[in-house]
Order: structure tokens, then sequence, then C-alpha cells
């Protein structure tokens, strides 16, 4: 049996969770968009996680739109106690399934209330401002406008916990002038390792860093020594790039996605893989390597 325990904890707002979790993004349809192809293998995903000891799931009312949330609701209501859901806002969907920014007071209250009303809660535990100046990256400008909206929301009790997703250093430290941040969001793996000193920077503060697509996301990762490295090990090289995740920094929570039962046990199963020393310095010259001049 899988124990999920032995990759450690890490706090995340008032509660501290295991360090694996699980990323509700892929149970929308193609693209995040529409109602999955198997709704009934969703709902089996979302049961199997908890089950397996899973207690920080992260999603989005912008996933389907909608669909993730619901799905989470139909297959978790009522929550066990432990369990910590991040959702996030700042965007919106549009019909041709496009990804926009949604930053006006009017759109960041909506989001929160539609967040709460798909999930079947009254407070939310963590939501994370996912900023849209760039959809593919951080790039930089002022965060403050809708942070402060964010952080009212927070004053008004509909939000515990504020987190902030695709953003810069200097929008963290503006970000803390506002409000407490309590966790990171941007995008990093083996082959992405452009935040590799702000995550250094969050361990000392004791945020966490939570990695979306930190298995390369829509290109799944490949390198020649990730699988030479898994084939030593026995491993899959999705697991290998998880643990290498696990081992870069305490504060690092994973929240891998996927709609199959048995990719779920898989990815779970990362928590549990060592990794030897020269294996690790084989998967670390992939991010060297990759690394922009």
């Amino acid at each position: 049996m899988i124990d999920i325990s032995k990759a450690g904890m890490f706090r995340l707002g008032e509660h501290s969770v295991k360090r694996i979790g699980y990323g509700a993004m892929q149970l929308a349809g193609p693209g995040v968009f529409g109602p999955p192809k198997d709704r009934d293998g969703a709902l089996a995903v979302l049961r199997q996680a908890v089950t397996a000891g899973v207690n920080h799931i992260d999603t989005s009312d912008f996933y389907g739109p909608h669909i993730t949330n619901q799905l989470i609701r139909e297959a978790l209501h009522p929550y066990p106690d432990d369990l910590v859901i991040v959702t996030k806002i700042g965007a919106r969907r549009g019909e041709d399934a496009s990804w926009n920014p949604a930053f006006s007071a009017e759109d960041l209250k909506r989001a929160v209330h539609d967040n709460l009303r798909n999930l079947g809660i009254e407070v939310l535990d963590v939501v994370n401002l996912r900023i849209m100046f760039d959809v593919h990256g951080p790039a930089e400008g002022s965060i403050e406008a809708p942070l402060t909206v964010l952080a009212e929301l927070q004053r008004q009790g509909l939000v515990r916990h504020i987190g902030l997703s695709n953003v810069t250093e200097r929008q963290i430290a503006e970000g803390r002038g506002i409000a407490q941040i309590v966790c990171v969001q941007n995008q990093y793996n083996l082959a992405h390792r452009q935040d590799d000193s702000l995550i250094d920077d969050l361990v000392a503060a004791g945020t966490a860093y939570v990695p979306f697509f930190p298995l390369g996301g829509f290109t799944p990762l490949q390198a020649r020594e990730l699988s030479d490295v898994a084939a030593r090990l026995e491993a899959t090289p999705m697991q290998v790039a998880l643990a290498w995740l696990l081992r870069r920094a305490p504060n690092i929570l994973l929240i891998p996605g996927t709609s199959s039962v048995g990719h779920l046990r898989e990815n779970l199963a990362a928590g549990e893989l060592e990794l030897p020393p020269d294996a690790l310095a084989m998967l670390d010259q992939i991010g060297i390597k990759d690394a922009p001049a």
C-alpha cells in the first residue's frame, strides 16, 4: 500500500498538508473545457486520491468552467476535516475555450462566489490570484488592484488564505505589502528552472511553493537522462520527475493531475522513490542544459 506521508508535510495556510496532493485540471474535457469524457472515472479518481491520503486538492472554477469544482463536490462532499481545497481566480473562459484575464472587482467577487457555490462551502481555504498579464508566463506589472479586492473578500470572511500564481519576485514583494501570502504557484519542473532562486527565498520565509505543470503539462517531460534514471530505478520517468521535485526543496507541494486511477497511483508512489546522489546529479543537468543563455 502506498504511504504518501513518507514524502513529508508542509504548512499551507493554517494546515499542514502532505507534500503530494492532486491537481483537478485534467478532470475537465479536452483543453480543460467542457465535461469529462468519463464522468464516473473522474469521480473515481477524486475518491481514490482522498482514500490514499491526499489532503490537498488544487482546482479552479474556470476549469471547465465550473466542471472540476462540481465534480469535487459530487465526489467528496461533505469534505474530510483535514482536506485543503485550493482554488484560483483571475481568469475566465471564452466560448471558444480561450483563457482571458478577469481582474475587475466584479469579476473577482463573482469568481469567489462561483467557487463557493460549486464547491458547496461557505469559506474558501486558499485562493490563488492568477496573474494574467501574459498567459504564457510571469510578466511584470502591478498586482495591487486585484489583490486589494481579494484581501477585502478575505476580511469579509469568504477567504481564509491568499496565494499568488504566475508571478515574479517583484510581484510577490508587492503582494506581501497587501496581504499575507501563504503560497506561490508557478511553472516549475526538471526542465523549467527559472524559479530556482525564488524557491530558495520562499523556503527561508516558510512559504509553500506549488509547481504547476510538474510533469511538463501539455508537453510531457522528455530527456535521455530522465529515461536512463527511470530505467535504472525501475520507475517511470514521471515518477522520477516528481521525486526530484520532492528532493529539490522541503516547501514544494506537488499537485500532479490525471484522469486515470492507474496514473494517480503511479504519481502517489513517487513519494516513496529514493534518488541516489549520482541520479540526482544527472537529473540536475537537465535544467542546467536547457536553461536560457
